[in-house]
Formats: structure tokens, C-alpha cells, sequence
């Protein structure tokens, strides 16, 4: 293959995302949560951030309430469709774990976990007993020796601290997002919860292009905080086109470009935060641009790392050592008296986007 003109790069991975959500907002009338629907959004979600180069997707998937576990059978379902191409892990979210009314949502997760979701999550801040809610899923996911991976706006300091007590012995993990309420939290108070989440090997997925679960925009968590404490810090694109995001491309170099541009990150950090950190959120091996590792790599048009967070349209996606996903785009200018006097090209140049 001949790549001259393209920067070879260990391929980003997708560490949150909505699979049985996505692309709802696209269409028009009330939206269908039918199984054949869901798993259809899930499919041309996974693939369009497979174009983008993401070879591994985390989805968060509703469990219990009227959905019961339809989504999430289409969702597998739809994991089973892209075998070869990319890899889709689910993560089972119920909405209540306590309480009287908590007991039908921990029957449902427990069901969730035989049918194939690999990952227990949810959102602690939406039960009555948001810690009762934390403990339930780190026993389940103890007895079930999977990950943790827990919605939460990390407003509230002592709540993270009892959960990050919780969470410092379980292997393979515990993982939080988006932890915007972090960025509102006096200096002191999150600097504190900054190195127990640390000291505890708590990773936190941030959501650069904000909008998860709500229509509510939080912010940002506080990156250079948390990565100065030694907190693990991936970034993930979160809601892709539904109620919380009508817009969005799942594109994980959109959220590096976001990364840099608006939180300081440099360059080889903010693509860090979506490739090397977000892999090892998921559990999967190291990648490098050398033999001997993974062949899960992204091709981008240009020279320069900085380059190809800004202007990155062609793209090829190496994924179990084969291309699944290619795409190019050729830029055209209309003929201008100035393009001869400046000697500029009629047509981009090829270390061009």
C-alpha cells in the first residue's frame, strides 16, 4: 500500500459513545426505538466512526424501563454485523438500582450481563441513593470480573470520594464521564478529588463536544488538573445526533483538534487522549507504528501531527491488519485571475487535506 503523502498513526478507538440513540435526531416524527431501527443507527454509527478511524467502540446502552433489553439485543445484534470490520463493546446502563423500584432495574442488569454486555455502567446521579447506586454495580461487576464505566456530572466531592474509596481494588476497572461538574468545583475541592480518583487508578472520559444524556450542556472536565494528578484522561465523542447532540460526526480527532484548541493540550497529548488512553480504557494492548504491535492504524493526509487535527478529511483505517475504510477528498478552486500571478494550483495539493 502505498501511503507517500499520508502520516501513519496508531489507530484512535471511541471510548463513549450512545449506539442505541444515535442518529435519532436525524430523521423526522417521534423517534422509533424498534429493534430493527436501533440496531440500524448502531450499524451506520459504528461504521461512520470507523471512517473516522475509531476501530473499537465502547457503547453505553439503556437497560430496564420500556426498552427492557430490546436495545440492547439490537445493539449486539448489531456487534455481531461488523465482526471483521470494527469492534463494538457494550456497556449495560439501568436507570434505578435501589429502592423497591431499584430491584427490577438490578434483575434487568443481571440479564444484561448474560445476554453479552461486557462493561456494568449507569448513572448514579439520576437514582434517589446515588452511592447505594455506585455500590450495586461495583459488587455486580466484581462478581462478574468485567469493568466499570459510570455516567456522573462529578459535582458533588464527597460522593466521588466514597466512590473512588470504592473503586481502588476492582480490576479490570472503573471508569468515569464526563465529570464536567469537576470544572465548577472550587480549586482546592477538585485538586483533592483529583488525586483520590488518582490514587484509586480511576480513568475519567471526557466529552470534549459536551452534551451527554441531557439536553443540558455541563462543560468540560478539568483536564490539565486531572492529568497533573495522574489521573488517566481519555476523551470520547459522546452523543452523536439525538437529544442531547443534534449535530456531531463521531469523529475522535474532532475531540483532539478540541482537546488542543480549547483546553491547551499539545498535539501528541490531545491525540493520546483518544488513541493510547483510549485503549487502555477499553482493556486493549498498546499500539504502536512499529512490528510487533496491533495492526490498528489510521492513514492521514500531511506531515505533521498538528496538521492532521485540522484539516484530516482523506483517511485510510487499518484495522486486524486489513483496510476497512478508506476515504479521500480532492479540493477544487475556480479559475482565478490570481492563480497564475501567485503560481497557486487550480486543484488542493496532494499534502493537502
Amino acid at each position: 500500500m502505498d501511503l507517500d503523502g499520508y502520516l501513519l498513526l496508531p489507530a484512535p478507538a471511541e471510548p463513549h459513545s450512545h449506539a442505541d440513540t444515535a442518529l435519532s435526531a436525524d430523521g423526522s416524527g417521534p423517534v422509533s426505538c424498534g429493534p430493527e431501527d436501533v440496531q440500524r443507527r448502531a450499524t451506520e454509527a459504528a461504521l461512520l466512526q470507523l471512517g473516522h478511524g475509531a476501530t473499537v467502540s465502547r457503547a453505553h446502552v439503556r437497560v430496564g424501563d420500556v426498552q427492557e433489553l430490546g436495545a440492547l439485543a439490537a445493539v449486539l445484534q448489531a456487534r455481531r454485523s461488523l465482526r471483521g470490520l470494527t469492534e463494538l463493546t457494550t456497556v449495560a446502563m439501568p436507570r434505578l438500582l435501589t429502592g423497591v423500584a431499584g430491584a427490577d432495574g438490578l434483575a434487568m442488569l443481571r440479564d444484561a450481563m448474560k445476554m453479552g454486555a461486557s462493561v456494568v455502567g449507569g448513572c448514579p446521579d439520576l437514582d434517589p441513593d446515588p452511592t447505594g447506586y455506585a455500590e450495586t454495580v461495583l459488587e455486580l461487576a466484581s462478581e462478574h470480573g468485567c469493568p466499570v464505566d459510570l455516567h456522573t456530572d462529578a459535582a458533588d466531592p464527597a460522593r466521588l470520594s466514597r466512590l473512588a474509596a470504592m473503586a481502588g481494588g476492582l480490576r479490570p476497572g472503573v471508569t468515569l464521564g464526563p465529570c464536567g461538574g469537576l470544572g465548577r468545583l472550587p480549586a482546592p475541592a477538585a485538586a483533592r478529588v483529583a488525586d483520590q480518583l488518582a490514587a484509586a487508578g480511576v480513568t475519567v472520559v471526557c466529552l470534549p463536544q459536551g452534551g451527554c444524556g441531557s439536553a443540558e450542556r455541563r462543560g468540560t472536565a478539568p483536564l490539565r488538573l486531572l492529568r497533573s494528578a495522574g489521573v488517566r484522561v481519555a476523551a470520547g465523542s459522546g452523543a452523536l445526533r439525538d437529544v442531547a447532540n443534534p449535530v456531531g460526526r463521531g469523529d475522535p480527532l474532532e475531540a483532539a483538534y478540541l482537546l488542543a484548541s480549547r483546553h491547551g493540550l499539545r498535539p501528541e497529548d490531545a491525540y493520546d487522549a483518544v488513541s493510547a488512553s483510549a485503549r487502555a480504557v477499553l482493556g486493549l494492548p498498546e499500539v504502536r507504528v512499529e512490528a510487533g504491535f496491533p495492526a490498528e492504524l489510521l492513514a492521514v493526509r500531511g506531515d505533521r501531527l498538528a496538521g492532521a487535527l485540522s484539516l484530516s478529511y482523506s483517511r485510510i483505517v487499518v484495522h486486524r491488519g486489513r483496510v476497512v475504510a478508506r476515504t479521500s477528498a480532492v479540493r477544487e478552486y475556480c479559475d482565478s485571475a490570481a492563480a497564475p500571478e501567485l503560481g497557486l494550483p487550480r486543484q488542493g495539493r496532494g499534502e493537502g487535506p
